[in-house]
């Protein structure tokens, strides 16, 4: 395909304005975590601190992340996302304030960690779910690729504006600054049209059955299950050794800006492999994207080893490369063989498993670095990693699920393509 070809789904308004309000979140997100980090470090100095406050929110996002793709897929997704977006720039923007007048304290940032958890786990389906309402089937790929191009490029920008922030500034300035772009993404939401998939003529059904119709499309497909439940120990492991032992080896080696510098290329590396992404017809591309995500370890292994600048930058960069192989590639494969109308909870079944033990590793990993130390800490969590990449490349349908199998409807019958069948 070439790069013209690969520009199509921008055609269609649905989609430019989609993209627009993920771009411009993103941007405000890679500046959060950086300044919320070394808000809590400025605070108390303690990556067992930080680990709970990051952990809250994670924890909540994981308790209500079911909740959201049922109503994402009871409720146009697009007014679902602009409610959530409003909201979270209201939190975020009393958490920038308390940061900002020096009135933050550790129980106050977890409460509004966790409103603000709430929140993302209400917008995350929907924003999901709806891409492929917004393009035609054909383009359901370049349309993801897309997608996570222009995201990963705004958190570049956010990553390295989010170091200079909180090294020249304060991280108070870089919470502002996310709480700003949440509503303007509400305002390119509000501006998205897309046809409704759901069903007007059936009865409205409870929500419990709607969660088991939701897990009866997650649990039939053994490639699906397989991934997520290889991504809980993947997620918990990465999490607690990026977002809490990461900054907590970065303020003794490479320092704040410097730790911002390795994110930021991390995202270059992201987009580079968006673009690769672009141009790749594979057959199977879960399993190449699978495969790839030995790369995850990367940085982890690096802080473990030898954390100096030029390591951490080349091991960030071929991170990114390897997330976007998968990420592309599982988010079209989802969007391809599951019925439209139940996307969304079968994203939100994807999400709680795959965030389901986030928290915990975030919150273990400081306690765990103080009994064994930092590095020994950081390789458990890069031994867990490439378990868990071997556990999921040992399901079949991940290893044969092909690229070619016709897009799922909105009435299809709930099965796992016959190349999948484990």
């Amino acid at each position: 395909m070439s790069f013209r070809d690969a520009l199509t789904p921008l055609r269609h308004a649905a989609f430019r304005y989609l993209l627009t309000g993920r771009i411009v979140g993103m941007l405000g997100n890679a500046v959060a975590p950086i300044a919320l980090a070394f808000a809590v470090l400025d605070l108390t100095d303690s990556a067992v601190d930080l680990g709970l406050v990051v952990g809250a929110r994670s924890l909540a996002n994981v308790l209500f992340v079911l909740f959201g793709g049922v109503l994402a897929d009871r409720l146009p997704r697009h007014l679902v996302m602009v409610g959530s977006g409003v909201l979270a720039a209201l939190t975020q923007g009393a958490v920038a304030v308390l940061v900002l007048t020096g009135t933050a304290t550790i129980p106050l940032l977890m409460a509004l960690g966790v409103v603000n958890g709430i929140v993302s786990a209400l917008s995350l389906p929907a924003a999901a779910a709806m891409l492929p309402q917004t393009v035609p089937a054909d383009l359901i790929q370049p349309a993801n690729a897309l997608t996570r191009l222009g995201s990963n490029a705004a958190m570049i920008a956010g990553a390295a504006l989010g170091g200079a922030l909180v090294a020249t500034v304060g991280p108070g300035w870089g919470l502002a600054a996310d709480a700003a772009t949440f509503a303007v993404g509400a305002l390119a939401f509000a501006r998205v049209r897309v046809a409704d998939v759901r069903d007007r003529t059936a009865p409205r059904a409870g929500t419990l059955h709607e969660l088991r119709v939701g897990w009866t499309e997650f649990a039939s497909r053994s490639w699906v299950w397989s991934v997520v439940l290889a991504f809980t120990f993947l997620n918990a492991a990465h999490q607690g050794g990026m977002s809490v032992l990461g900054p907590t080896v970065a303020n003794d080696t490479v320092g704040r800006s410097g730790w911002g510098t390795v994110l930021a290329v991390q995202t270059a590396g992201m987009v580079a492999g968006a673009l690769l992404a672009l141009r790749l017809r594979l057959r199977r591309p879960l399993l190449v994207g699978c495969v790839c995500m030995f790369g995850f370890a990367l940085p982890i292994v690096a802080l473990a080893e030898h954390p100096t600048l030029p390591v951490l930058l080349v091991s960030g960069f071929l991170c990114g490369v390897a997330i976007e192989q998968f990420a592309i590639a599982w988010d079209s494969s989802l969007q391809r063989h599951v019925p439209a109308d139940r996307l969304a909870r079968v994203y939100s079944y994807d999400m709680l498993g795959s965030f389901l033990a986030i928290p915990v590793g975030q919150v273990a990993a400081g306690p765990l670095a103080e009994w064994i130390g930092t590095q020994n800490a950081l390789r458990c969590a890069a031994g867990v990693m490439v378990l868990a990449v071997l556990g999921m490349l040992a399901n079949r349908g991940v290893r044969t699920l092909r690229a070619d199998t016709p897009v799922a409807s909105p009435t299809a019958p709930s099965r796992e393509p016959a190349s999948a069948t484990a």
